[in-house]
């Protein structure tokens, strides 16, 4: 199961790589299109640090970040 999610998350961010080629053309597009490249890219790790949690407590907490 881990390694599924992580490959989603993996494919998700490449995606909206790619996704970043049509929504360039436009200020308005760019804004966007920075906003979800930091958020898709950051939900991978946010996900890998949760499975590095200790305990079973702290696993917890760190899942609701995500």
């Amino acid at each position: 199961m881990k390694e599924e999610m992580t490959d989603r998350f993996l494919m998700f961010a490449a995606k909206v790589i790619e996704l970043g080629s049509r929504l360039n053309k436009t200020y308005e597009g760019r804004h966007i299109y920075e906003q979800l490249f930091r958020s898709s890219s950051s939900s991978g790790a946010n996900y890998e640090e949760s499975h590095s949690a200790e305990i079973t407590r702290d696993f917890l907490h760190k899942r609701q970040k995500v």
